[in-house]
């Protein structure tokens, strides 16, 4: 009985993609939710993008090439990646995820990757690093099965745009997928994404301040996807890290909120652009119980009266085609 139920799960697994499954339209779903601090339920940031026929990831932190897995969506297809900029959270999982997509989809060309002109130093950091697993896979698997040229990841970089404009960067079946400058100082290669597809739009932030140029680009979207840290408890939290002799700690905390927007300001900002949801994400700091979840989301509901949803791992928020 135990054996004949895992083939019926594991038939069920080998069968089901929850995202390609679904009917067309604008599909997001977090892969991760968090940020670099350590949260059971939000891994590292990475944002998946069903649109049409066409899945795209944003970002790829820490779990998210398995958490995929987890949630029945088949790496084999993500056609692209399109990072925000080089913090390690945003790209740790790029290694992973090259594997697991030319491994499932036997790919017969590189992982294609977009961002802003340090792409390709990091693409090509991991291109070395797992250069001997590649041959490994071959050696083991056969030329055939793991063709060689499909392994690793392609760089696509692109100039910062611009504050007033958007560089358009995928056009594919009606998909359009396009950059905007955003406020991460010191980063200064950090950009947010606006996707359109079947009059329907999605905005993701990245990591971000409070910034107007994410607000102009992202006016009228049907979801915007905002990072947010809650200061009152990273200062709660270096407080005790201060009590406890944890100097480095304390110092982390508090000049982590210098470049990040409060849940507050992205509800401003999710109201100023006219956006129809708002879905947060890039949460910091862990919220492991539900009272930290209800003072993260104070005074939001108050600015922001469209629907909120605080993201964790395995969020999915349908958009079907306009009309």
């Amino acid at each position: 009985m135990a054996l004949g139920f895992l083939d019926r799960a594991v038939a069920d697994a080998m069968s089901r993609d929850d995202l390609a499954d679904l009917p067309d339209g604008l599909h997001v779903m977090l892969c991760g939710a968090g940020s670099p601090l350590p949260d059971i339920n939000r891994s590292g940031p990475c944002v998946a993008v069903q649109a049409g026929e066409h899945l795209y990831l944003f970002d790829a932190g820490t779990n998210g090439a398995r958490n995929l897995g987890r949630f029945f969506v088949d790496a084999g297809r993500v056609e692209a990646v399109f990072l925000t900029h080089a913090h390690s959270d945003h790209i740790d999982g790029l290694g992973e995820l090259g594997m697991l997509r030319w491994l499932n989809g036997g790919s017969d060309r590189p992982l294609p990757v977009h961002g802003p002109p340090v792409v390709g130093d990091i693409v090509a950091g991991f291109n070395q690093a797992y250069a001997a697993d590649i041959g490994y896979r071959i050696d083991h698997q056969g030329a055939d099965f793991a063709r060689a040229s499909g392994a690793g990841l392609e760089a696509f970089p692109f100039q910062l745009p611009d504050d007033d404009l958007r560089t358009v960067l995928e056009t594919a079946d009606g998909v359009r997928i396009s950059a905007f400058a955003v406020s991460h100082e010191p980063v200064t290669e950090a950009v947010g994404y606006r996707i359109d597809y079947g009059g329907r739009s999605v905005a993701i932030s990245g990591d971000t301040k409070k910034s107007a140029n994410l607000i102009e680009h992202s006016r009228g979207v049907d979801l915007l996807l905002h990072e947010a840290l809650d200061s009152r408890l990273t200062d709660r939290i270096a407080a005790a890290a201060e009590a406890a002799g944890n100097h480095r700690a304390a110092q982390m905390m508090r000049d982590v909120a210098s470049y990040h927007a409060t849940p507050v300001e992205a509800a401003e900002a999710a109201a100023e652009a006219g956006a129809a949801q708002l879905l947060y994400y890039h949460i910091a700091p862990q919220l492991p119980a539900g009272p930290l979840e209800r003072i993260f989301l104070k005074g939001v509901g108050d600015i922001f009266d469209g629907q909120v949803t605080l993201g964790t791992d395995g969020t999915l928020i349908s958009l079907p085609l306009a009309g």
